[in-house]
């Protein structure tokens, strides 16, 4: 009985991630315009309004290793930013916020 569970909570908690994954891949798609698997500075300041992202990330924060372009891994390292980034630090006014993540 315990294996049962233990297999329904890992379907579960993977179809959780799959839709999670689905909706940022979909923005990824939406991101790159031109279709070569990277999203550029330029296509990012054109398109990200319209993801509504909140948090949004900034393109210098997501393009860790400089090459000003995004690529798959580093807009899954974003949305783990994104999720992670605390209720209240989304509603704060101060920037104390920035400094922590």
């Amino acid at each position: 009985m315990t294996s049962k569970w233990v297999v329904f909570g890992s379907i579960l908690l993977l179809s959780g991630t799959a839709a999670v994954a689905g909706e940022w891949g979909s923005h990824f798609q939406t991101l790159d315009t031109d279709g070569n698997g990277r999203i550029s500075r330029t296509e990012w300041e054109a398109n990200q309004h319209k993801l509504k992202l909140d948090p949004a990330p900034t393109f210098t924060a997501m393009d860790t290793d400089v090459n000003n372009s995004v690529d798959d891994d580093e807009w899954a390292a974003a949305e783990k930013m994104a999720k992670a980034f605390p209720v209240s630090c989304k509603s704060a006014t101060s920037s104390w916020c920035e400094k922590q993540y």
